[in-house]
């Protein structure tokens, strides 16, 4: 192993970060690691946003160093954690979006079939550990929720869990922003553990009604944003023409590795069952996808190469968000439009269009609870424990739905 020397990383949210052992800096330094680098956290959201183009690797050393903190803080209040759990954990987080694809979460069911980020993370981790000889096996059961104190699967995936902490501040940070902003380090000096529960006491529930008031504000604001979900939807369409064109014998020029992803409808077991699938979707990254795309807007197909030439020149569909589903009539009407001004047959329509909808839940409260530690010892739900309607009324969850189309005056 490459000795780290405690190398330091800064970072422009919270400073100076250091990698605490030499297990670590060989994991961050595995191009399974390194090629987070090239995936934007948020997507397209830069095109609304300029100052969003921060990446996974970005929010994967923010999430550890966060991890850091709360690992300290629930040790200074008595919670035993050896430093074999500490070091699963740190790891766990490390890697708890090692399985994103291109794009992060707009492309994950369309380059391949059905499978989660979070399924290919396991098989990342799994991989891993075998390259390091079974030195993340604590991690590997911290992740997959197998390990037998809870309390620490939490830290790594609830609603008040380390990537949620990280993420709204940093994407609060990097889109500018500021309501999306938390007290994070506030919250994780309130963590505390209770019948292996990780618990918030009670002094931090004006903190935790902040940070789920940010959570929905910025999912409005940021993540469900009417323009980048209008991008999303013109991105998705786009893979899934290229993918049509490809497996019908038409010629899609693409860099290797999407090549075979474009040929092939690749679900979870052909990762199972070959493990050079793993390796192939670890070449894949952000810039496979705006690569291809200067190919392909000089494409014969016009839909290939209209999608390709609107993306890349920033010319997203108009689109319309409303509680309403849109009336059929006013759809159909604006389809024969759209089908007229870009010359498209019937069965080529929906490539230039897209519907659906968008939920904003900032608390489910049917799930995994967020549970306040009162000061006579008991816990209780976040939404039973405050007198906040605010609190209340985000535990309800606000659905959307949307139609999107090109320019046709």
């Amino acid at each position: 192993m490459t000795t780290n020397k405690n190398k330091i990383i800064n970072d422009p949210v919270y400073g100076f970060i250091t990698i605490p052992n030499d297990l670590i800096f060989e994991i961050i330094q595995h191009p399974f690691f390194q090629r987070l680098r090239q995936i934007k956290q948020l997507g397209l959201t830069s095109l609304i946003y300029p100052g969003a183009l921060h990446t996974r690797f970005h929010h994967a050393l923010g999430s550890m160093y966060l991890m850091q903190q709360a690992l300290h803080s629930l040790r200074s209040k008595g919670i035993e954690i050896s430093d074999k759990e500490f070091e699963g954990c740190l790891i766990a987080i490390l890697l708890h979006d090692i399985g994103h694809g291109p794009f992060s979460h707009t492309l994950e069911f369309n380059l391949l079939n059905d499978i989660t980020h979070e399924k290919i993370s396991v098989l990342f981790v799994e991989r891993l550990n075998t390259v390091f000889g079974g030195a993340l096996d604590t991690a590997l059961k911290i992740f997959t929720n197998q390990y037998p104190r809870n309390f620490f699967y939490q830290l790594v995936s609830s609603q008040l869990d380390i990537d949620r902490l990280d993420y709204l501040k940093r994407d609060s940070y990097f889109t500018g922003v500021s309501e999306g902003h938390i007290g994070s380090e506030r919250i994780i000096n309130m963590l505390n553990v209770k019948n292996d529960e990780i618990v918030v006491e009670e002094k931090g529930i004006y903190s935790i009604e902040n940070f789920l008031s940010a959570r929905r504000l910025m999912y409005w604001q940021v993540y469900l944003h009417k323009t980048a979900v209008s991008a999303e939807e013109m991105l998705i369409k786009l893979i899934q023409r290229a993918k049509y064109l490809t497996q019908n014998g038409v010629n899609v020029p693409a860099t290797p590795a999407l090549k075979i992803l474009l040929e092939r409808n690749i679900a979870l077991k052909h990762f199972e069952e070959d493990s050079e699938i793993l390796d192939l979707f670890a070449l894949l990254d952000d810039s496979d996808i705006w690569g291809s795309m200067k190919f392909w807007r000089e494409h014969e197909d016009i839909i290939l190469s209209g999608l390709s030439t609107k993306l890349l020149e920033r010319r997203i569909f108009k689109i319309i968000l409303a509680n309403e589903k849109p009336l059929s009539e006013w759809v159909d009407a604006l389809k024969s439009k759209v089908q007229d001004k870009y010359q498209l047959n019937s069965d080529e329509i929906d490539y230039y269009t897209g519907s659906g909808q968008i939920s904003n839940s900032a608390y489910i409260s049917s799930g995994q609870k967020i549970k306040i530690l009162t000061k006579k010892g008991s816990t209780v739900d976040i939404v039973k424990a405050t007198d906040l309607p605010n609190v209340k009324a985000m535990s309800k969850i606000v659905t959307k739905h949307f139609f999107c189309w090109p320019e046709v005056d």
